[in-house]
This record gives C-alpha cells, sequence and structure tokens, in this order.
C-alpha cells in the first residue's frame, strides 16, 4: 500500500463481515446492507483493481444484475446476442437460448464492474475497509468470534456474528477454516490480455473450439473474444483457457499460446496492437472443494470453487451465490447453523450440473477427444444451442424441458459414481 495512502480504520465488530470485494463478495454485501444489516465489506486490495477474468457476462449474471437492483448499469454496455463459434473450417452464430434469463449478454472489465458494484455496496451502507486482509480467526464454541486482519498499521481484529468469505480461487481465509481444494477432477488454467479494436462495439462473443498453440498443436481447451464496447475504451478481452485434471496436467506456455491466438483473430476482429495487461489465473471449478461452510461462516462464488467447468465462467455464480447466503443469513434465527444448510443449498443449486459438466470436461482432457466431439458438434446448430445453454450455465433446477431433464439425468449419473460428489 502507497505511503501516502492512510491506514484503513478498522470497527471493531460487524454483524456481517464479508471476506473479499469482487462480484459475489460486493454483490452480497449490497443484499445484506440492504436487508438492514450492519455489514462491513474488507479487501486486502485497494480499488479500482484488476483480476484475471474473460469480463463476460451471460444472461444468468445479467439477470442477478437486475435482482441487485443494477441492471441499468449496463445500458451504456455491450449487448451481447450470443456466442460465434468456430472450429474445424466452420463457424456458427447461436443466440443465447430464450427462457427464464434475459436473452442478452454483456462485458465489462473486472476494474470497472467489481469497483461499481462494490461503491453500491457502499452506497448502501455497506462500511468498506480496503487494504486490509483477513488472515486468522479466534474461535468461541466451534463458531468464529473474531476475525484477524492484518492492515499497514498493524495486525487488528474484528468481532463478528456471521462471516462470508468471499476471497477468490486461493482463499487464504478459507483455507484457515479449512476449506479444502481436490485436484483429480477438472480444473482450468487461462490467461487474458486486453487489445484495441475496430469491433469493440460487436453484438457478438467470439469463441474458438479448435485452439492451437504457435506449433499447431492442438489444445484441450478454448479461445475467447469478448467485445467491452466505447464505454470500454474501444478495447477486446481476448484470452485462452484450457482444462486439466491431476492425472492430466496443463504443461502449457499460455503467454506465447494467448499472442498466438491474438494474431490469429486479429484481422477478423479488427484488433489494433500488440496485447496488453497479459494475466493468468489457475481456477478451482465444479465444487470441487470441500468445508464451504461452519456454524457461522459460509463461502461464496470463487472460494466454494463455484466456476462452470466447461467455459471457466463464475461471476453469475459469483452474484448469484452472495444473494443465496444473504437470504440464508435472514433465516438465522431459526436455524442459527449454516454447516450442512449451506452445503445442502450449493448442492441443490449447481451439484447436478457441476458433476455432470466436470466429468465432461475431464474427458475433453482426454488426446483426439477435442475434435472427435468437436468437428462434427460444430456442423450442428441445434447442438450448438445446447451447447452454449450449458456452457452459459443456462440451466436452473426448476427447468423441466426435455434438455434440462437430460442434463440432469446425467449429473444423477455422474454423482453415484463421483469419488467426491461436488461440494462434499
Amino acid at each position: 500500500m502507497s505511503s501516502d495512502i492512510p491506514p484503513p480504520r478498522i470497527p471493531q465488530r460487524a454483524e456481517v463481515l464479508v471476506v473479499g470485494a469482487g462480484p459475489g463478495g460486493s454483490a452480497a454485501a449490497a443484499h445484506a446492507a440492504a436487508a438492514g444489516h450492519d455489514v462491513v465489506l474488507l479487501d486486502a486490495a485497494t480499488f479500482p483493481r484488476d483480476k484475471t477474468c474473460g469480463d463476460g457476462l451471460t444472461p444468468r449474471a445479467v439477470a442477478e444484475l437486475d435482482h441487485l437492483g443494477f441492471g441499468h448499469y449496463l445500458d451504456d454496455r455491450p449487448r451481447l446476442d450470443g456466442l460465434a463459434l468456430h472450429g474445424w473450417g466452420t463457424a456458427q452464430q447461436i443466440r443465447w437460448p430464450s427462457g427464464r434469463f434475459p436473452s442478452f449478454g454483456s462485458a465489462v472489465s473486472r476494474v470497472e464492474l467489481d469497483d461499481e458494484i462494490r461503491a453500491l455496496a457502499v452506497a448502501r451502507g455497506a462500511q468498506m475497509v480496503q487494504g486490509a486482509k483477513a488472515i486468522d480467526v479466534s474461535m468461541r464454541d466451534g463458531r468464529i468470534a473474531e476475525v484477524v486482519v492484518d492492515t499497514a498499521d498493524g495486525v487488528r481484529s474484528i468481532a463478528v456474528r456471521d462471516v462470508i468469505v468471499a476471497d477468490g480461487v486461493r482463499s487464504g481465509l478459507g483455507k484457515v477454516l479449512g476449506r479444502e481444494w481436490h485436484r483429480d477432477t477438472a480444473y482450468g488454467v487461462a490467461a487474458r490480455a486486453y487489445v484495441r479494436s475496430g469491433r469493440a462495439d460487436d453484438n457478438w462473443m467470439g469463441s474458438h473450439l479448435e485452439l492451437r498453440g504457435p506449433d499447431g498443436t492442438l489444445l484441450p481447451g478454448y479461445g475467447w473474444v469478448f467485445p467491452l464496447g466505447g464505454a470500454g475504451d474501444n478495447l477486446l478481452n481476448v484470452g485462452v483457457g484450457a482444462l486439466a485434471t491431476a492425472k492430466r496436467p496443463a504443461h502449457m506456455a499460455l503467454r506465447p499460446i494467448l499472442e498466438h491466438y491474438a494474431r490469429m483473430v486479429g484481422d477478423e476482429w479488427a484488433i489494433e496492437g500488440p496485447p496488453q495487461r497479459l494475466t493468468s489465473a489457475l481456477l478451482p471449478m465444479g465444487g470441487a472443494v470441500t468445508g464451504v461452510a461452519g456454524p457461522n461462516w459460509m463461502l461464496i462464488g470463487d472460494a466454494a470453487a463455484c466456476v462452470n467447468p466447461l467455459n471457466g465462467e463464475g461471476i453469475d455464480y459469483a452474484l448469484e451465490s452472495g444473494r443465496l447466503a444473504v437470504e440464508m443469513l435472514d433465516e438465522t434465527r431459526r436455524s442459527p447453523d449454516h454447516t450442512t444448510r449451506w452445503r445442502d443449498v450449493l448442492i441443490g443449486q449447481y451439484g447436478l450440473a457441476f458433476s455432470a459438466a466436470r466429468r465432461l470436461a475431464g474427458v475433453l482432457t482426454v488426446p483426439q477427444a477435442v475434435p472427435t466431439l468437436g468437428r462434427p458438434g460444430i456442423r450442428s446448430a441445434h447442438l450448438m444451442s445446447m451447447v452454449v445453454r450449458v456452457m452459459g450455465n443456462l440451466i436452473t433446477p426448476d427447468d423441466a424441458d426435455l434438455v434440462a431433464r437430460a442434463w440432469r439425468t446425467a449429473g444423477r449419473v455422474s454423482t453415484r459414481i463421483d469419488d467426491r460428489p461436488p461440494f462434499r
């Protein structure tokens, strides 16, 4: 933290302490403050700050911003009608499937989106503490009594009633509380960068299912191009992601692959100049964690591995799980122990889909599985529409159509043979 920035003022106590001010944590803080809770939102960073992300907002994420009362924020942002899919000499433009979610997605850089949702939480009454890292807890009768916070001015403690842990993929506080990430199922590695473009106002997300390295080797992953629009400084978010498992780890140099991919799509997307601000990340996916809750704490979003195993998308799950966690807080008086109830909520919302998706993702890490499935698949617009629905997190437990029922059936079969089902 810069020496000219005063140390953060640490409150002595909070009814609800939210650790992590990404989309999930800030949304949780905004919901909790609106519901009348005394909320402290804490983050180790000083905002605005960047995060490795594709920046894409699926229709499910758009719906969650509407739930938050923040949908108007997207009015001057790109309206993305669907995915422009490429691979094996074929291209398909697939619109987002109609249904319970809006018919469009969007894209906003995380530098801007996270800061705006954080500011919304503060406007609703949450107290923001920046530049302060939660490093430990003190317990009383199995519950968190205080969260220990490290700041530039020394170590402080915050007495708490409830804690929502939203500190991202590594989840330092989650580890302190017993969270464990299991890599025997599929996980992701990804890199993204920004480029200027004459197509930043395009209405489609680009997705290349046939991802190759600079030497032409086919890789178990995909590339993306998400337009951020004029309000996003006429930039594209360009990235590559790959799948891996403990048995088949991803040994990939992401920077040259991303730079090669940006050159490959350069003419098509009117890219101006080389990629900038390149960052990478490792992603737990599909609920591949245990220890997601305790008597008075809950893990949400990336901290709980709420990430789609087929594409690395997690903003919608982060926003949604933040809202669901606050709804559980409002039931605290009837049942004050979150340990099994929060895990059951995550299983009920995401368990079947995560199990099926990460099993399929594991198959895609097998050599030649991608071309075997992808080459004939991309030639069918109907099949690709189903793929977009799955990749866009657009099937919910309430959907009763044939595709949704088939996906849930696959999930039930998958969970029966899982060595470790999601969140367990």
